[in-house]
């Protein structure tokens, strides 16, 4: 008797591609609240805690990639309820995963919540990395694609 992970496909170059974009947006919803979020802090110099400006930047970077993939789904013909629902169900533990890696990233880098121009590319590949296998693997696994 075989189990799921014996059958299970890495090489379907479709999926890849609906997994990349599915990662995409994930990634351009959290890089605006986790950027904007870092930003703020790093323009307006409020004494505030590295650890409590990522945690921040992460919640808020997690709320604009939900906004935007309901958003998304909206546009195509989804109820509110049905796309929010699905945005959320998506996308969890990607963006958390997507979240966690890029501020770790710009940690161990900048010694900080500091974004710089060198940095921030490495963020973003970084934190579209980390989750597109794990989004792949749900596409495969439950045959749904919400974008």
């Amino acid at each position: 008797m075989k189990t799921i992970n014996e059958n299970f496909n890495w090489s379907c170059k479709n999926t890849w591609n609906i997994s990349a974009k599915n990662t995409f947006w994930c990634l351009l919803g959290c890089s605006i609240g986790d950027f904007g979020t870092i930003l703020f802090f790093q323009l307006t110099k409020i004494p505030f805690p590295v650890l409590a400006i990522m945690v921040l930047a992460i919640i808020n970077g997690i709320i604009t990639s939900i906004i935007l993939e309901t958003i998304i789904l909206l546009r195509q013909n989804f109820s509110l309820k049905l796309a929010f629902k699905t945005a959320v169900g998506m996308s969890l533990i990607s963006m958390v995963s997507m979240e966690i890696t890029m501020n770790a990233t710009d940690y161990f880098l900048t010694g900080g919540a500091i974004l710089t121009w060198w940095v921030v590319p490495i963020m973003l590949v970084v934190g579209f990395v980390t989750p597109w296998p794990y989004n792949y693997w749900r596409l495969k696994k439950f045959n749904e694609a919400c974008h």
